[in-house]
């Protein structure tokens, strides 16, 4: 978060609180909140807001990002501080946990699985599949990645989740769901927010639409040729009027497409290589095995066997959706 977007968020939340307490709802701790945020608005202005202090370097992005009011770095949080944080990251791995589609689901003659590594307890990955609310509705699918990494970009893929399975309901046009999604990301969150999106609709005759916000390409094998779909449209969250065109596509049995994150394709090894959406593509292609499940779980194997001793520096995820 950049000083210019804190002194906005900031003066924001000051708006807000004086309002409540010029209504009469004054109570000490609002009067204290007030007071922090005046505090961090002048670290602002001193040029010293996201320094800890303590130590004066820099307090980690994603916890300013979730806490502008933050001013300590980890190293510096007390006992019981540094105890509350770690129980909240537990609790909120859990929480993100149970947002997750069944590991492997078959519906309306589709087979989809996926696999979900956050690089640490929670993640900025996002994935869901969502049955239809009537019978003869197609079965919705979202995979995206938000902008950052840790607990801001967990908090964002919720809010995305919450976002989705509400206009997923409506039973909506696919454009229409992303093109609403921004609006309500837009207006929801900071500036320097986005994610990208794949959101997409399967039916029982074989059809698969597609829209893509911004997101790595998926990759389709389709009567034994292998495409990289390119994204039909920008993130959302950058700009809020935006329109997204649909693609189609009629799959047979066999037929497969796959999702992924960057997580992935920008996988790096000890040469300082790329592991690259076209060596992913050759593996989705080459694929024998009739299993969605174990084509996931490959993919990610090979990222890893790729990267030898390089440490992970983003969250892993993969859908894979066979048609059956």
């Amino acid at each position: 978060m950049t000083s210019q977007d804190a002194q906005v968020a900031l003066s924001e939340r000051r708006q807000k609180l004086v309002a409540v307490l010029d209504a009469g709802m004054s109570t000490p701790q609002i009067r204290q909140l007030l007071n922090e945020v005046d505090r961090a608005l002048d670290r602002v202005t001193a040029g010293t807001y996201g320094l800890c202090e303590v130590c004066r370097d820099p307090i980690e992005p994603e916890r300013l990002a979730a806490d502008p009011l933050t001013c300590f770095c980890l190293d510096h949080l007390t006992r019981s501080e540094a105890r509350a944080l770690e129980q909240d990251l537990e609790l909120a791995g859990r929480v993100q946990q149970g947002l997750l589609p069944p590991r492997l689901m078959v519906d309306q003659g589709w087979e989809i699985a996926h696999v979900y590594r956050p690089l640490g307890t929670v993640s900025g990955d996002y994935c869901d599949v969502v049955r239809p609310p009537s019978a003869d509705g197609g079965v919705l699918f979202l995979f995206g990645d938000i902008s950052g990494k840790g607990v801001a970009a967990s908090m964002l893929m919720a809010h995305l989740h919450a976002t989705a399975r509400t206009l997923a309901g409506l039973d909506l046009p696919l454009p229409q769901i992303l093109e609403r999604a921004n609006r309500v990301f837009c207006d929801s969150t900071m500036t320097n927010h986005y994610a990208t999106l794949v959101c997409g609709r399967l039916s029982a005759g074989g059809t698969v639409e597609l829209c893509n916000a911004g997101h790595c390409p998926p990759i389709l094998v389709n009567g034994g040729t292998v495409t990289q779909v390119e994204a039909t449209g920008v993130p959302i969250g950058l700009f809020c009027m935006r329109e997204y065109a649909v693609r189609s596509f009629e799959l047979c049995p066999g037929d497969r497409l796959v999702l992924y994150t960057d997580g992935l394709s920008e996988a790096k090894n000890v040469a300082d290589e790329d592991f690259g959406s076209s060596r992913l593509a050759g593996i989705v292609h080459a694929w024998r095995d009739d299993s969605a499940g174990a084509l996931a779980s490959t993919l990610v194997e090979q990222v890893t066997a790729f990267r030898g001793r390089m440490p992970r520096s983003d969250d892993e995820s993969v859908m894979v959706i066979r048609r059956v």
